[in-house]
């Protein structure tokens, strides 16, 4: 994949995603999979995704044993990313994502050492750019006139593996 598609796929990524306040991250678990909600950090998406969390949690423990993670996120399209979560407890890169509404959300600071940054890199991503209304009336039309809606599915798949 040459560097001015992958780009591309990732300003189309971020253009979906950068309103989406909340996403869903699913995690590996011995009974299976969890997903929860996760402040995503105000950053521009570069193919890392950044959360905060305390070591206290599962999802640091689940992570910890099985990397493999998703995030999803819902808004006026839908995104799916899959990737490899890390954790990451640089107090620089802490210092620069925090924010006043995590001393309240968290109780603490970004410099206690309880709290730590998951770290997502992405590996592919899926999506269902849902913005066009035209798009979306022409899909639906063809859908219940039993018609193929193949040529006005929104529905992308990118891969940012390396």
């Amino acid at each position: 994949m040459s560097n001015m598609i992958k780009q591309e796929e990732l300003e189309t990524l971020r253009e979906l995603i950068k309103e989406v306040d909340t996403a869903m991250l699913t995690t590996v678990t011995e009974e299976g999979l969890v997903s929860r909600p996760m402040k995503t950090q105000e950053v521009e998406f570069d193919g890392d995704l950044w959360f905060f969390t305390k070591k206290e949690t599962s999802k640091y423990e689940e992570i910890i044993h099985d990397q493999d993670v998703n995030v999803a996120y819902a808004g006026k399209s839908y995104v799916s990313v899959r990737g490899t979560a890390e954790i990451v407890e640089d107090l620089d890169k802490k210092k620069e994502l925090w924010s006043k509404a995590y001393e309240t959300i968290m109780q603490t600071s970004y410099d206690d050492p309880n709290v730590v940054l998951i770290k997502v890199k992405a590996e592919a991503a899926e999506y269902w750019d849902t913005g066009n209304f035209t798009k979306k009336i022409a899909f639906l039309y063809k859908r219940m006139t039993g018609q193929s809606a193949k040529s006005t599915d929104g529905n992308e798949t990118v891969e940012l593996n390396n």
